[in-house]
């Protein structure tokens, strides 16, 4: 069914058809329209909308659902995403699935509704404690808003542990033209998980080894799954990248602009492409790393003081020159803007050549 949504409201309607039943949050802007709609919808479906005191108590009723196998999320935003860190920690170190949104709004501390992409090194890198990651996916559209949620509730099922979906104020408010599908998948059985009868009652959800030797075995088991997830979860765009002699790499609501910069360039002449980097955790490094190699040079775009640009940069390892864009504090480039900078990093390359 298309319907037009904002993006926050797709992120439900995504929840939905991949067999979410239990929402656990704490409104907080620019998020609060999915509690809203998760509120309404979710009981609708057969599911359970439970408000939260605070985003510690969401995402410690999310480890609850997870244990007893019910497919669960919750989202909220920066100062929240922060206050949910120790309970991903938990979630990460026992091995349990469960879908946290992150719409992402300027920081640190209070900062303002507008627009940013600071969150990436709390999300990606790991904010909680301990040896432990988690599979992040950044959309740039509302229907992705959608099918990543979708794919995010696959991927930690497939996994057992907790997976991100990252966008931000923009991504979460604007609205767009969204193919809504049906029930997508059934929910896998879940052997490990703790359902109150005799077959589960033996089963053990901790992440508490206070033997070390046990405790170095658990790290172990994480590793090589996500070694597991960096072979099979790769995801990425590439745009006009055939010829490109310079390179753009953008995520979330800086590749659309990033996208239309390079239209403008390339009405002008400049051989210019866009890598997109769907998932932030695996990051798509070699064929990013291959790309790179044929060209002159690297821009990152990132609304941030500069996060994104330190998985490019270890994943080139210096092969080529890499240079930021930035805006922050709710500030957004225009296309002119971007477009203006691509020009001048071709100046720059055709002086270095000559």
């Amino acid at each position: 069914m298309r319907q037009f949504l904002k993006g926050n409201d797709a992120v439900v309607r995504g929840a939905i058809a991949a067999g979410c039943k239990a929402y656990f949050g704490y409104p907080i802007t620019p998020a609060s329209e999915i509690a809203e709609q998760a509120s309404l919808l979710i009981p609708q479906s057969g599911g359970i909308f439970v408000p939260a005191e605070s985003e510690i108590g969401a995402i410690q009723m999310l480890f609850g659902a997870a244990a007893a196998g019910v497919r669960g999320m919750t989202a909220s935003s920066g100062p929240g995403i922060s206050l949910m860190q120790e309970g991903i920690s938990y979630m990460a170190g026992a091995s349990l699935p469960g879908v946290i949104v992150d719409i992402m709004r300027a920081g640190p501390g209070l900062g303002n509704l507008g627009v940013e992409q600071g969150d990436y090194h709390l999300v990606v890198r790991g904010g909680g404690h301990g040896c432990y990651r988690t599979p992040v996916f950044a959309p740039n559209s509302v229907q992705e808003m959608c099918d990543l949620t979708i794919h995010a509730f696959e991927v930690a099922d497939r996994y057992r542990n907790p997976v991100y979906v990252l966008a931000d104020g923009a991504l979460g408010q604007m609205m767009e033209p969204v193919e809504v599908p049906v029930l997508t998948s059934s929910e896998p059985e879940k052997s490990w998980a703790v359902i109150g009868n005799a077959a589960t009652r033996g089963n053990l959800i901790t992440s508490i080894y206070l033997e070390h030797e046990k405790q170095e075995v658990l790290i172990t088991d994480l590793e090589k799954k996500y070694e597991e997830m960096e072979k099979r979860e790769l995801l990425w765009q590439e745009i006009q990248t055939e010829d490109a002699e310079l390179l753009i790499v953008a995520y979330g609501i800086s590749s659309r602009i990033a996208r239309a910069a390079v239209e403008v360039a390339r009405a002008e002449g400049v051989r210019v492409g866009l890598f997109r980097p769907i998932s932030l955790y695996p990051f798509p490094g070699a064929r990013l790393r291959k790309l790179a190699g044929k060209a002159c040079s690297v821009m990152v775009l990132e609304l941030s003081s500069g996060q994104l640009i330190e998985d490019v940069r270890l994943s080139l390892g210096g092969i080529t020159p890499v240079q930021l864009l930035r805006r922050t504090g709710g500030m957004m480039p225009t296309t002119e803007d971007v477009a203006q900078a691509i020009k001048k990093m071709e100046k720059e390359c055709v002086g270095n050549y000559a």
